[in-house]
C-alpha cells in the first residue's frame, strides 16, 4: 500500500526545489508560488482511480525510488521526479494518446504551480519521452526517466510474476488470444532493442535480468 502522506511530502520537496533552481525565465506570475498541496491531491487522485491495476500509486512510488536510485545520473533530478508524477497520470489502457495527454496536463498545471516555461517544458519532453522510451545518447534526464520506468523489468521472478498479472488486468477488456499476440509483440519489441537501460545503474544492474524476465514471459506466451 502506497504511503500517501509520504508521496504528498516528495511532490511537495521536488516542485519546491524545482521552483528555487529556476532558469533566467520570467516568473510565471508575481508573488508567493501557489501551495503545492491541490496538485499533489489532484495526482493522487488520478494515480489512484479504480480501474488501473499496474499503473497505481505502487507504480509511481517505485519509479520516483529508482530515480532517487540513479539520480546523480541527471542533470535536474527534480525534474525528473516531477515528470515522474506525471508520465502515466492520465491513463486509460484502451487509448494511445495517454502520455500525449499526461504531457499536456503538465503543461497545464506546473506553470500554476509556480515552474518556469523552461522547466515546464523539460517536465512536458521528458513525459512525452516514455512512449518509445528511446533516450539520445546526451539526454541524462531522459536516460534517468526511462530506466526508472522501465525498471520493474529486472525484478525477482516472483515481483516481475505479480507485474504481469496486474498488466493483464488492466487489459480485461482484450480476449485472450488478442491479449498473447499484443503482448508477446511488445515483448519481442523491448529484446530487439540495442539495449533496455542507458545509464551506468540501469545497464549495469538491470539489463540481464530484464531480458531474462522478457524472454521467459516470451517463451510461455508462445510456447
Amino acid at each position: 500500500m502506497a504511503d500517501l502522506d509520504a508521496l504528498r511530502a516528495r511532490w511537495s520537496h521536488a516542485l519546491d526545489r524545482s521552483r528555487g533552481t529556476q532558469t533566467p525565465d520570467p516568473a510565471p506570475f508575481p508573488g508567493p508560488a501557489p501551495a503545492p498541496d491541490p496538485y499533489a491531491e489532484n495526482l493522487l487522485a488520478r494515480w489512484a482511480e479504480p480501474r488501473r491495476r499496474y499503473h497505481t500509486l505502487d507504480h509511481l512510488t517505485a519509479v520516483l525510488d529508482h530515480v532517487d536510485v540513479l539520480e546523480e545520473a541527471a542533470d535536474d533530478p527534480d525534474l525528473v521526479r516531477l515528470a515522474a508524477w506525471f508520465h502515466d497520470a492520465v491513463y486509460l489502457p484502451d487509448r494511445s494518446e495517454n502520455e500525449e495527454r499526461s504531457a499536456r496536463l503538465a503543461e497545464r498545471a506546473l506553470p500554476e504551480a509556480g515552474l518556469s516555461p523552461a522547466a515546464t517544458a523539460e517536465v512536458a519532453r521528458l513525459v512525452r519521452l516514455t512512449v518509445t522510451h528511446a533516450p539520445a545518447a546526451d539526454d541524462p534526464n531522459g536516460q534517468v526517466l526511462c530506466d526508472a520506468d522501465l525498471a520493474v523489468l529486472a525484478s525477482p521472478a516472483d515481483a516481475y510474476a505479480a507485474y504481469t498479472t496486474a498488466v493483464r488486468e488492466e487489459y480485461a477488456f482484450v480476449p485472450a488470444d488478442a491479449f498473447r499476440e499484443g503482448r508477446a509483440a511488445v515483448l519481442r519489441q523491448l529484446l530487439d532493442l540495442p539495449r533496455l537501460f542507458h545509464t551506468p545503474h540501469g545497464t549495469r544492474q538491470w539489463e540481464t535480468p530484464a531480458r531474462h524476465n522478457l524472454t521467459t514471459e516470451l517463451d510461455l506466451l508462445t510456447g
